[in-house]
């Protein structure tokens, strides 16, 4: 197996030679007359030699290397070799995509079924690297979109519909690819849904095929997809038991005959994650957390593993906690992943998804510059900084209250997933498809925005109320209203706001779900109104002698706190520490400089005239010399 890898590996850097189609195809002579062969062959017969006279060239076509490859590739499914597997994946297949089909499709299925022995199961898994391909460098056609969701459903029937008599397929696939099949699933779901739905730029044909096809890529069977995979694997009661501390066996006998093989137990697990994802997408974030409820959101999870798999958790959900308005857990998660992403940079350039995981990792830097504007805190130096480096228009501008709305809708619309209609256009109802497109509905992402822009408006005069608020310990309610200009009703429903902003839901530790929580203060200024009682002569006197002169009046005073939060410094002290290092690693590694030449013979140098013992006689050229701590003979 290893030398036939080195095969198509070594021929990886041949160029691409020139096939004559003629000596792949052969030549047709005609035997007898036109009309006789016309009369004898009928049309079907006729159709499938053309196709298979086609697919003859396409074969012809094909670079030795790829072939090669590709016989490899399926001799190393078939044997269930996750090493190799993994190698013609990860490397093999993006290789050669760069070298002869950045800008084309790979060959048909069925143009390569020859060498693979017409192997169903290995043409299904070509396929989703085939359309996985289309999606990520070509643009798809309709006919694309409806025969990738038929490849995905041949796929998943493939593993679910077995009978529990035949157990589990025999098939071992590596965890990286487990992932992508899940999550190109999504995606491709996702890219459907939103080119379905722009209805003005359909032809005629595409028309009646979406029409005739309103169950392709439906919400109910994407879905449906993924909670039977999680359902077959079991894999809630498998992360039940082992936060409950149960042994191998005790879970195993759980879990089933399933739940303990590895493809079984990945697909579920990755389908949890999917759903995290399709819920986001269709706008349902409570339920979206909730089927995370047995998922923990630590360094030892299985979705680490998988670095893509690791971003995308995180982002999804932060993104859900900022739509529930839990700012700190939405912080919290941020700059937790982006902490690892900072940490683990250099071993994402060797990953095939490098760009993907930066992109990701660009959004929720501006998802975090939302959360810190609406909850301001105190957080990491190294993501604080990226941020306003990145960001830092934006970030100053949502700190001024109303004036910084534009800046949240840039930043939301550029940093949220591209949420999709579950219900897709009256495709089948020709009158009600001209309703349709004559009132178009909200796009999704706009209706979010505008609930995410109505709780940013409700908060936008807590900044200039609280930097007034910073000023004093104390403070008279109509002086405060006059600052504001506005009178003191309005002033104290600003103040309800700012008291309601500066709450949140936010989980504590070791609590099981992402939904749980109590209520914290978010804010380092608090501050409570309270009624004072004024006496005031009557008449305007200053002489108070007697209780009759005197009128009680009522006054609204705001009291002020502020607590201070010490400064952090063992980060500081540490990125100091580790530059001290660096620098002395440099210094170190540094060559010694060459000593100083004597200007006049017979001289030592002016710096260990000092030092030396006077000369001997006029032979001598000088005492010893000193250089970087130890002395030699001049």
């Amino acid at each position: 197996m290893a030398q036939q890898r080195k095969l198509w590996e070594a021929d990886l850097d041949e160029d691409l030679q020139d096939v004559d189609l003629n000596l792949a195809i052969g030549t047709y002579g005609q035997n007898g007359l036109y009309d006789d062969a016309q009369s004898r062959v009928d049309e079907a017969t006729l159709l499938a030699l053309q196709q298979q006279m086609a697919q003859q060239a396409a074969f012809a076509q094909i670079p030795d290397v790829v072939k090669r490859f590709i016989a490899h590739f399926h001799q190393a499914v078939l044997e269930n070799n996750l090493a190799e597997i993994t190698v013609a994946y990860e490397s093999g297949w993006n290789r050669l995509t760069e070298k002869f089909y950045a800008k084309t499709e790979w060959p048909e299925a069925e143009v390569i079924a020859p060498l693979v022995n017409d192997d169903q199961i290995f043409l299904i898994l070509y396929r989703e690297l085939y359309y996985r391909h289309v999606y990520s460098r070509l643009t798809p056609d309709i006919d694309d979109r409806f025969h990738s969701y038929e490849n995905s459903c041949e796929l998943f029937n493939y593993l679910l519909s077995k009978s529990h008599s035949d157990g589990p397929v025999p098939l071992e696939l590596p965890e990286q690819w487990l992932w992508d099949i899940i999550d190109e699933f999504i995606y491709q779901f996702q890219s459907f849904c939103v080119w379905r739905s722009k209805v003005k730029s359909k032809t005629d044909e595409e028309i009646a095929m979406l029409a005739e096809g309103s169950q392709v890529w439906s919400s109910y069977s994407v879905l449906n997809v993924l909670y039977s995979l999680i359902q077959k694997s079991k894999i809630n009661e498998h992360l039940v038991a082992l936060q409950e501390g149960k042994s191998p066996e005790e879970i195993a006998e759980i879990v089933g005959e399933y739940g303990t093989r590895p493809l079984y137990k990945l697909l579920g697990y990755f389908s949890i994650i999917g759903l995290l994802r399709v819920h986001s997408l269709l706008g349902d974030f409570t339920l979206a957390l909730k089927v995370m409820e047995n998922v923990e959101l630590n360094q030892k999870s299985p979705f680490t593993r998988v670095t893509a798999c690791h971003v995308t958790t995180y982002y999804y959900v932060g993104f859900c906690y900022i739509m529930l308005r839990r700012y700190p857990d939405a912080i919290r998660t941020f700059v937790s992943i982006l902490n690892f992403i900072l940490r683990m940079r250099q071993y994402h350039t060797r990953s095939y998804q490098y760009d993907q995981i930066n992109k990701t990792a660009d959004r929720m830097y501006a998802l975090f510059a939302i959360c810190n504007a609406l909850s301001p805190t105190r957080v990491d130096d190294n993501i604080s900084n990226i941020v306003k480096e990145r960001y830092g228009e934006q970030f100053a501008k949502m700190s001024r209250g109303e004036e910084g709305i534009p800046a949240f809708e840039e930043l939301f619309l550029y940093a949220c997933p591209k949420f999709i209609t579950a219900n897709p256009p009256p495709y089948e109802d020709p009158e009600a498809l001209q309703g349709y497109i004559d009132e178009p509905p909200v796009e999704p992402a706009q209706r979010h925005l505008q609930l995410f822009l109505a709780e940013v408006r409700a908060q936008a005069p807590v900044p200039t109320l609280r930097s007034f608020l910073k000023l004093y310990t104390s403070l008279d309610a109509s002086k405060l209203a006059n600052f504001l200009d506005a009178d003191e009703e309005d002033m104290v429903q600003q103040l309800m706001v700012m008291k309601q902003a500066s709450r949140s839901i936010s989980r504590v530790d070791n609590e099981k779900g992402l939904l749980g929580g109590q209520w914290i203060s978010t804010s380092d200024l608090d501050f409570v109104i309270k009624e004072v009682r004024l006496l005031v002569p009557r008449g305007g006197c200053s002489c108070l002698r007697t209780l009759t002169d005197r009128r009680h009046l009522l006054q609204n005073m705001v009291h002020i706190a502020e607590s201070t939060v010490g400064r952090r410094y063992a980060g500081w002290f540490i990125r100091n520490t580790e530059h001290a290092q660096r620098v002395l690693d440099t210094l170190r590694n540094s060559p010694l400089p060459i000593p100083p030449k004597s200007t006049e013979a017979g001289k030592a140098p002016a710096a260990d005239a000092s030092a030396a013992p006077p000369a001997q006689g006029p032979g001598r050229t000088g005492g010893k010399q000193v250089a970087w701590g130890s002395t030699k003979a001049a």
